[in-house]
């Protein structure tokens, strides 16, 4: 318990600085900077997936010298160095660095602290812990979100203000993870050797990944939302209190969802968010009353919060306790492997053939995903999906 709360507060300092600075990017770039939408797909798709890929890396060095702690320290304090590089940012490519530095932290961290998680957690209780986390994650965000409005109304638009005050709940955030009490587990027996071939996962965990996989394909980065609302006409202030009510939603419901997740199951709330997230992005698509942005953002909230922790806490259920920090780190690489060319394709789609372009696309993705998660998780229950023959 004490673990699993010390984590959330780490992670609730740590979003409240990445979202005092996430909303404001493609303001920054296509405002100040004179990027075009298809560069802030691709400064964000690439951030993503380079960052993605470390996450089975870490995960694996994680299980084979059975310390978490370390590994999440290092990747939360390179994502606060990182965010240094945007202050002085004179040139779009000086803001790709440095959030291909912030994803490379969070990518060396992800893995070793849900694994701290899961271990911290009482094996019935895994929803539970992973929905407490996400929900005081996203409460970070939401304050985050509240604080970038502030001094960027404030500061009458000065980015680097807010870039700058940005630093101080990050550094704190490091601070904190140093009062996690790691439990450092001997595993007995042989340890098994880093094996990431295909045909080493056994059949159905190949499928759900390659939904996964095809649902990121879709998911192209939240900032398209963003301009998607500044498109229709909003300003910067009100584009970031859209984004607020994304996050207070999100928040409200995450916790909620994980837990029940650990009475109905995983699946069908799986199943029920990739459905939703469809349907909520053919909205933004069709969508040309500014007023209905307001609804769209929300239930965008409910997706998030319906899926991401019950699909973490998923993949800690299944996976052997002496692997759990490597699968947990493969399934986010090939959801973070989606997001290149997810973000690059919706930056195309809305040059060549307009800002409601890649969202129909996104919703069409989601949709098929969903039919094929539900035909891959169907019968059984989630925790018999093992994932070594």
């Amino acid at each position: 318990m004490f673990n699993i709360i010390l984590l959330g507060l780490v992670s609730l300092l740590t979003d409240i600085s990445s979202e005092m600075v996430y909303p404001l990017i493609p303001l920054y770039l296509v405002n100040r900077l004179g990027a075009t939408p298809a560069v802030v797909g691709v400064i964000e798709g690439l951030a993503e997936s380079l960052a993605s890929l470390l996450k089975v890396f870490s995960g694996y060095y994680s299980d084979k010298f059975q310390r978490r702690k370390p590994m999440a320290a290092f990747g939360y304090g390179f994502s606060a160095l990182s965010k240094i590089l945007i202050i002085f940012a004179v040139s779009w490519p000086w803001v790709l660095w440095s959030r291909i530095g912030d994803r490379f932290g969070k990518g060396v961290r992800t893995a070793p602290r849900d694994a701290l998680i899961a271990e911290s957690a009482e094996p019935e209780k895994m929803g539970w812990a992973f929905g407490l986390h996400r929900a005081l994650d996203t409460l970070g965000a939401a304050i985050g979100v509240v604080l970038a409005f502030y001094f960027i109304t404030t500061f009458k638009g000065d980015y680097q203000a807010v870039f700058i005050w940005a630093l101080l709940p990050a550094f704190l955030g490091v601070l904190c993870l140093f009062l996690v009490r790691e439990k450092v587990v001997k595993i007995r027996g042989e340890k098994k050797r880093l094996d990431l071939s295909w045909s080493a996962l056994n059949p159905r965990l190949k499928k759900f990944l390659f939904m996964v996989f095809l649902f990121a394909l879709g998911n192209s980065s939240n900032q398209f939302l963003l301009l998607r609302a500044k498109d229709l006409g909003y300003g910067d202030s009100t584009v970031i209190l859209l984004y607020l009510v994304f996050n207070v939603v999100y928040t409200l419901v995450a916790f909620p969802a994980g837990v029940l997740s650990d009475y109905i199951g995983r699946r069908s709330l799986l199943v029920a968010g990739y459905i939703f997230y469809g349907l909520v992005y053919l909205g933004f698509a069709v969508v040309s009353n500014t007023a209905y942005l307001w609804w769209l953002f929300g239930l965008y909230g409910i997706y998030n919060a319906v899926t991401e922790g019950v699909e973490k806490a998923l993949v800690a259920e299944i996976a052997p306790p002496d692997q759990r920090a490597t699968l947990i780190g493969l399934h986010a690489t090939l959801v973070g492997a989606g997001l290149l060319p997810a973000s690059f394709l919706g930056g195309i789609l809305w040059n060549y053939f307009g800002a409601s372009a890649p969202f129909y696309f996104g919703g069409a993705l989601g949709l098929l995903a969903a039919l094929g998660m539900m035909l891959v998780l169907s019968g059984g229950r989630d925790q018999k999906m093992e994932c070594r023959r």
